[in-house]
């Protein structure tokens, strides 16, 4: 009795051991988003799963926001496209109030936006999940913006 008591009290510590090991996991993941985000690497792009749910989440002047989705590969193509614009611009997002929580098909980690020179910060979040061979991925991303030029692709 006394050994399966112990063998059970030592697989609840190895699973919990793994849990907080994939939780770190994925927040160095978003940590890595940030900076090859930040420094226009061609890397970001890798990052996102080929069927990612892509969410740009209008904030209208008046407060209230409109969600306009787009595939993974259109996401992509405008992505790379404005990193040319990004980098002369020297534009970069910081992030605050980060946090990474355990869902179904993976790890969220929610956060604030701040954009480069702005004072707002807007609601974002990203869905990770670890694939089958080590490697996490986007499977799911929300970012508030302020561009009302996203409106006219809404639904």
């Amino acid at each position: 009795m006394k050994k399966i008591f112990l063998t059970i009290i030592s697989l609840c510590f190895i699973s919990l051991s793994a849990i907080a090991d994939d939780k770190a996991d994925a927040l160095k993941f978003f940590n890595d988003y940030v900076e090859a985000a930040n420094t226009y690497s061609p890397v970001v792009t890798t990052l996102y799963s080929p069927s990612a749910k892509i969410i740009r989440q209008v904030v209208k002047p008046d407060g209230t926001t409109v969600d306009v989705y787009t595939d993974t590969a259109t996401y992509i193509k405008q992505m790379k496209l404005s990193q040319a614009v990004a980098k002369a611009r020297k534009y970069k997002n910081s992030y605050s109030n980060i946090t990474v929580t355990p869902v179904s098909n993976g790890y969220k980690v929610s956060s604030l936006r701040q954009p480069a020179g702005e004072t707002y910060k807007l609601k974002t979040y990203m869905i990770l999940q670890k694939q089958p061979n080590g490697k996490w991925l986007i499977v799911e991303e929300l970012m508030q913006t302020k561009e009302q030029i996203f409106l006219k692709y809404a639904k």
